[in-house]
């Protein structure tokens, strides 16, 4: 059998400039297993990493950070038994020791390192990681969704720190892909009967209703604050999943006395609150970076069926066509939600 010792790894060279290129197979270091990867999914920080609006990205890098695949070499002391494991890739690599660690917050480490990010990533033939992150994905989950497992791993940190109940009113602004795992989390795993989402794209909107929304409105045809005024509603649970600086204001005046509200964006753009908007009602906000080993619940609830990745998957194509695919998933945001890649 001829021995593979080059692969193709895409590579973002400096910001706007994609390749394709050979490079060397790695080796695993003490600890590490390398990853044959099979499908890899596409993420809004993957392409602002090749705009070059990513701050943490150091160039060139390869990208990838929601990969899943086998097993196929191993580091100095790694279980031998792990060779040919089906594995999906927690991106999160932390030291261990620092406060956010010793707290249960390895995603806000004080030298946190993001495979895809800080370090080459799985947008490639293999990837070489270290073991701890490597999760045994069974077989009820297939392949394509194993790929999907960090995604469902951001909406289980951020309802971590919610603790949805079922009698919770639930307002999610945003029905991309960050929004989509929330409702099927709140709904699937938590049992929220009442889930309303808030987006400007109407294909988005009927995805959020294929996803289990119960409610859905487009703020860009009328003005949501009226709307919910009317029907009497206040959310007792806000998510913004839309990531815009206008956002979080409205969210805390809209807000139930008791709500909680999870941002999850990175914007830098200021806005503007008031202490006796939040304090009158007292209010909790929570943020949400990354996920906090969160990838063996997310396996679980996929296992179990509580999660069905397929309603969020709309193409997968071959490794080679990665710029058109990224192209796809940035431009088209009626039709494009979730795109893998296919290295095999």
């Amino acid at each position: 059998m001829e021995l593979v010792n080059t692969m193709r790894s895409v590579v973002i060279e400096q910001p706007g400039r994609l390749a394709l290129q050979t490079r060397a197979l790695p080796q695993p270091a003490a600890g590490e297993v390398r990853v044959k990867v099979k499908f890899a999914g596409i993420c809004g920080s993957d392409v602002h990493i090749y705009h070059g609006h990513n701050p943490f990205a150091r160039y060139p890098r390869v990208i990838g950070h929601e990969f899943f695949g086998l097993i196929e070499a191993l580091g100095e002391g790694v279980d031998p038994a792990r060779l040919g494991e089906r594995v999906s890739v927690d991106p999160v690599v932390s030291c261990g020791h620092c406060y956010p660690c010793s707290v249960g917050r390895p995603n806000v480490c004080t030298s946190l390192q993001v495979i895809g990010v800080h370090r080459d990533g799985g947008f490639s033939d293999y990837a070489c990681v270290p073991a701890r992150n490597a999760y045994p994905v069974p077989p009820a989950i297939s392949d394509r969704h194993a790929a999907m497992i960090e995604p469902f791993s951001i909406a289980a940190n951020i309802t971590a720190h919610l603790q949805p109940r079922p009698d919770d009113i639930a307002l999610i602004y945003g029905a991309g892909p960050m929004g989509l795992t929330v409702i099927q989390t709140l709904k699937g795993v938590y049992g929220v009967k009442q889930v309303w989402v808030v987006d400007r794209i109407a294909e988005r909107l009927d995805m959020a209703r294929a996803n289990g929304a119960d409610e859905v409105f487009n703020n860009a045809e009328a003005a949501l604050p009226q709307a919910l005024q009317q029907r009497g509603i206040q959310p007792t649970l806000i998510v913004d999943a839309a990531c815009h600086p206008a956002i979080l204001p409205e969210a805390i005046a809209l807000a139930s006395p008791a709500a909680r509200i999870g941002i999850m964006g990175f914007s830098g753009e200021a806005c503007t609150l008031t202490q006796q908007g939040i304090t009158s009602k007292e209010l909790s906000i929570f943020s949400s970076r990354l996920n906090s080993a969160r990838f063996p619940q997310v396996i679980a609830w996929m296992a179990d069926g509580k999660l069905d990745p397929e309603r969020l998957l709309t193409h997968c194509v071959p490794a080679d066509d990665v710029e058109r695919a990224m192209l796809m998933f940035e431009r088209d945001q009626r039709t494009c939600c979730k795109v893998l890649l296919q290295f095999e």
